[in-house]
């Protein structure tokens, strides 16, 4: 399925569970040099917070270290805005999921550095690849 972009970020549903489409996320970030860093279980936290029920959905807080370095190299504050969030959540059936990325373009942007701009195509080039191999 084809990959839909909207202002801030892109995504898009594939034919698999939520744990499937996760565990595929991860490889692929794996394979662009991302780790996740964090994750937050939504539907967890507003059961637990709010005892509301909500359809599974996760952020993951991916990161790519040598990207990372290089943008904390330019612009120290730039911390603020990282680490890449990668959104796996239950789409319209259990056996099928939606992949977001937020656009790092976009992300990056908010700094007003447009030295880095370089930086957060690649950032980007990579995520799509992400998303691709999903």
């Amino acid at each position: 399925m084809s990959a839909v972009t909207f202002d801030y970020g892109i995504k898009k549903t594939v034919p698999f569970s939520i744990d499937e489409a996760d565990a595929r996320v991860r490889t692929a970030l794996q394979e662009e040099g991302f780790g996740v860093l964090t994750e937050i279980d939504v539907r967890a936290t507003l059961k637990k917070k709010l005892d509301v029920d909500f359809r599974p959905y996760r952020i993951l807080g991916a990161c790519n270290p040598q990207l990372a370095h290089q943008a904390l190299s330019a612009e120290i504050d730039i911390g603020l805005l990282l680490p890449c969030n990668v959104v796996v959540y239950e789409g319209a059936s259990a056996d099928e999921s939606v992949v977001s990325i937020l656009d790092p373009e976009v992300q990056l942007s908010a700094s007003g550095r447009t030295d880095i701009e370089p930086l957060a195509r690649e950032v980007r080039a990579r995520l799509l690849r992400v998303l691709d191999a999903v």
